[in-house]
């Protein structure tokens, strides 16, 4: 087992701030105070805008993520000093401090993004004031708030990996590049399968973005479930791009190779909207349970504050667990083989790759991984064992299909999502079976996005309603 190309530091030692050991409890006591000062006035703030509805206007929909941003901002540093200057305990852990860079790189960026969205929501409001509440609509706002956590992931992800590299004794690692063997296809068959994942990527394109189209458009949509479909649509597709499009190059130019970077970055990425699509379905499953085991209290409670929170929550648990494997994995040395055999920069396969100790991976994988899979089916199980109690208890048929109506769409592409994990992870593999692993993920990288439009379109009333009406506007506008 080679050493090499790992960090020579364990730890590293933070001198905090320049002030004589006398003044140390004063300015401690400073801090503090304006680090509590900092989380409870922005706390406060976040309570009066979701308790007030005449405060539910796009201008302090972004002002509470900026709220929650600065808390978060505050709290990835001052802590620490906090603790150091009250204990004399300077070092922190070389993970920890590459976290610390992280986060506090995401949270600059985001509060940096947040303020140039509200700078936008205030020039519409003040130059386009006739068209300000045509504008500035909930969907566009959340398109803002999410595209602001993407450029801030995305950011501070770059600024890690490069560090995580300048960290390493020597070089970065012996492998600059890895090569994926792509698709268990032969080579007279490539053009066949080429011409067929290219169809299946445009049309998961294309009829997510549809699916995103009419829920904005149509006002009936504009409910919670359709609040979360829009996001898990968008997740199909960002999830689908992470994978086909380097995939579809790869066997229209032969050309196999993926930088280092590119390679873990992928794997960032495809983690993070696993975890995403993950996370969405629970909170759809949750949205479900309160329509129908609870209709009398589904308004007051799926409230548009409660369901933006839900998503930011599953963004905040999704780069988490992306982070948390790609660390570790950005400390490995790759000494000799570089081949993948996969269309994707997969974890596992990564691994195998190593030629350090993936002990911390393998645990990484076994605790987090397993609960970031289990913990979700669970509460779906939970949530539809509910539903299906109620189901039964109802006295109309046209009570229990309208109810069946409600949830099929989910439960289907739950059931789709799912059953290809549990069959990936969970059942033992043969010798035989040597592409299982390939087959699996292309049908929950690419043919469980794939669907998705279909599923919620051929078996909504509502969508299909939405379609209607879009395509009678069309027809109306062009006459």
């Amino acid at each position: 087992m080679s050493h090499e190309n790992l960090s020579s530091v364990s730890e590293f030692l933070l001198l905090g701030l320049p002030i004589r050991p006398e003044q140390q409890a004063v300015f401690f006591t400073l801090f503090l105070g304006m680090y509590l000062t900092t989380v409870l006035g922005n706390l406060l703030i976040i309570l009066l805008i979701r308790l007030d509805s005449r405060l539910h206007t796009p201008m302090y929909f972004f002002l509470s993520h900026l709220a929650l941003t600065d808390i978060s901002f505050s709290s990835v540093t001052v802590p620490k000093m906090l603790m150091d200057m009250q204990t004399k305990y300077k070092s922190i852990p070389c993970e920890e401090c590459i976290f610390q860079t992280y986060f506090f790189v995401f949270f600059t960026d985001l509060d940096s993004f947040l303020i140039t969205s509200m700078a936008y929501d205030r020039y519409v409001a003040i130059c386009h004031l006739l068209h300000y509440t045509a504008i500035m609509r909930e969907g566009l706002c959340a398109f803002l708030v999410v595209i602001s956590w993407i450029l801030s992931c995305a950011s501070s992800l770059s600024h890690t990996l490069l560090l995580t590299q300048l960290m390493k004794r020597g070089n970065q690692s012996t492998i600059s590049e890895f090569l994926l063997l792509g698709l268990p296809v032969r080579p007279e068959q490539q053009t066949m399968f080429f011409a067929l994942f290219l169809g299946m990527y445009l049309i998961t394109v294309l009829g997510n973005l549809l699916i995103i189209l009419l829920i904005q458009l149509d006002s009936h949509l504009h409910t919670p479930m359709y609040f979360f479909l829009s996001h898990l649509a968008l997740t199909d597709i960002s999830l689908s791009s992470v994978t086909v499009p380097k995939m579809l190059m790869s066997m229209h130019t032969q050309e196999q190779s993926i930088p280092y970077a590119g390679c873990v970055t992928q794997m960032y990425f495809f983690i993070f909207f696993t975890d995403l699509d993950n996370f969405l379905l629970t909170s759809m499953a949750y949205d479900r349970y309160m329509a129908i085991c609870h209709p009398l209290r589904y308004t007051t409670v799926m409230k548009e504050g409660l369901c933006t929170l839900l998503v930011a929550v599953c963004w905040i648990l999704s780069c988490t667990n992306a982070l948390t494997h790609t660390l570790p994995l950005a400390q490995l040395s790759f000494c000799a083989d570089n081949t993948i055999p996969h269309f994707f920069c997969d974890l596992a396969a990564l691994l195998k790759l190593s030629c350090s100790d993936i002990s911390l991976n393998e645990l990484l994988i076994f605790t987090v991984g397993l609960a970031v899979i289990t913990l979700p089916l669970i509460c779906i199980l939970i949530s539809y064992g509910h539903i299906g109690v109620t189901i039964l208890k109802a006295q109309s048929t046209k009570g229990i299909l309208k109810a069946l109506s409600t949830c099929g769409s989910h439960l289907s592409v739950v059931s789709l999502y799912y059953g290809t994990i549990i069959g990936l992870y969970f059942v033992p593999s043969s010798s035989a079976s040597s592409d299982k692993d390939i087959i699996a993920s292309v049908t929950y990288t690419v043919v469980t996005p794939l669907l998705n439009p279909f599923i919620y379109s051929l078996r909504n009333r509502d969508i299909k309603g939405a379609l209607e009406r879009l395509f009678n506007r069309a027809i109306v506008l062009s006459q």
